[in-house]
């Protein structure tokens, strides 16, 4: 059984984004770089704010829908309650893209 991820990226401007993964490397190098179109490319969203692993894939994409339903303070406090100063969680292990 392959494990899940649920990530939340944040934008320096605060714009948040809650993902699922099943590698989750590979999602936030893509998501770095802008290789993902749609939401997180058009606004930004490339910081790594907050994460948690499962063991399944089916249980993580029950913990995203649950984060995507809560208010945005909800969120917040989730982050904060791991990353109280949002450091970007893969900054230094893979690059945002060079303009």
């Amino acid at each position: 059984m392959k494990g899940g991820y649920v990530y939340i990226l944040a934008s320096e401007s605060g714009v948040l984004y809650t993902g699922v993964t099943n590698r989750l490397t590979r999602h936030a190098i893509e998501h770095r770089q802008e290789l993902v179109e749609g939401f997180t490319k058009k606004y930004n969203v490339t910081r790594l704010v907050h994460w948690q692993r499962f063991s399944g894939i089916g249980v993580a994409i029950a913990r995203e829908k649950q984060i995507k339903g809560w208010l945005r303070s909800k969120k917040v406090a989730l982050i904060e309650s791991t990353n109280p100063g949002w450091i970007d969680l893969a900054d230094g292990y893979f690059p945002l893209k060079q303009d």
